[in-house]
């Protein structure tokens, strides 16, 4: 199997793809946050602030979901196959999320009539509720497993994918996401708005750590193969004490108006959680509880090496060229939101 710097292909674009989500989650995270706290703004003019705060950026944190989902079925076929025809309905929710988001987005100011506006302002909230809650239930999945045949093919009904577990998963990401997109339109904002942000971003806070607390409870009590690597190796309990110090920084900061630092803890926050879920998963990709011999791997589940010794020629030249768009795309738009007539 080839190698590059000591790490073979399969565990190199397992890391990709990872990083990949990771960009994603904390990316797109803020604006499905801010779109979550959309509805708690009851004058048009602060709905309209805080949709101006991430309107120049929220579609091109959508790229990193696309460049995701290519990664992924680049990189692990079999995973892609599976998981997606295993998930077929809360994927296709998502997607019908996306598209209503999007369309509310660009549809709300096109008309002044107030039930024109409340109407797309309701769907671009519940969208981007949506969209959060069911990135925490497929995770939620993946970190339990579900049953799969020797084929590799899911065998079980959609209504299992509502677990409770998936559930607290799913709530638990709509509040960090929550939380970060309040800590954005905290930088974006001031007046009665940045008072009312702070407000709720101290209550998103609170939801957050129970909820936090609660999976971490439900975790160690009931899917005893998620600290299995960390038995037998302690130097890995680094990860989790980092996340739980990343994430008591987050109000620590906020309750000091600090808030560019709070947002890069609370972004460290989604890597750190990520990287976790990586510990606990790997060399696994989706386990399987029928029979632990059909789990798929980043062994079984891959690409070839010279597809995958290809493809990671472009990542090295693509990522940084999407960083590189996306850094100046927020250095141009930083600061506060000021109206004028190109707002939405």
């Amino acid at each position: 199997m080839a190698t590059f710097l000591g790490i073979d292909y399969p565990t190199w674009w397992f890391l990709v793809v990872g990083a990949v989500f990771s960009g994603y989650a904390i990316l797109d995270g803020f604006d499905l946050g801010a779109g979550a706290l959309h509805l708690f703004f009851k004058k048009d003019e602060s709905r309209r602030i805080a949709l101006n705060a991430v309107g120049p950026v929220w579609d091109g944190n959508e790229v990193w979901l696309i460049i995701g989902g290519g990664t992924l079925f680049a990189g692990f076929p079999i995973l892609y196959a599976t998981l997606f025809s295993a998930m077929y309905i809360p994927f296709m929710l998502f997607l019908l999320a996306i598209i209503f988001r999007a369309v509310s987005i660009e549809f709300r100011s096109k008309e002044p009539m107030k039930w024109w506006r409340n109407t797309w302002d309701i769907g671009y909230s519940v969208s981007s509720i949506l969209i959060a809650f069911l990135l925490g239930v497929v995770l939620g999945n993946v970190l339990q497993g579900m049953p799969i045949d020797s084929n590799f093919e899911f065998e079980g009904s959609w209504l299992m994918f509502l677990n409770p577990y998936a559930l607290l998963v799913g709530i638990t990401t709509v509040l960090l996401m929550t939380v970060h997109g309040a800590i954005y339109l905290c930088l974006k904002t001031e007046g009665k708005l940045f008072e009312k942000v702070e407000k709720l971003l101290l209550r998103a806070i609170i939801g957050f750590v129970v909820f936090f607390i609660l999976v971490s409870i439900y975790s160690l009590a009931y899917i005893p193969h998620l600290s299995d690597d960390f038995r037998s190796n302690i130097w890995l309990y680094a990860v989790p004490v980092i996340a739980i110090l990343s994430i008591a920084n987050i109000p620590r900061l906020a309750t000091k108006r600090r808030f560019k630092m709070a947002f890069v803890f609370s972004a460290l926050t989604f890597s750190v959680l990520l990287v976790l879920v990586a510990i606990e998963l790997y060399p696994a990709l989706l386990l399987s509880t029928s029979d632990p011999a059909n789990t798929l791997t980043v062994y079984n589940a891959v690409a070839s090496d010279k597809s995958l010794g290809i493809m990671l020629l472009f990542v090295a030249i693509g990522v940084p060229l999407v960083l590189s768009y996306t850094i100046i795309i927020y250095k141009t738009f930083w600061g506060k939101v000021k109206m004028d007539e190109t707002s939405y």
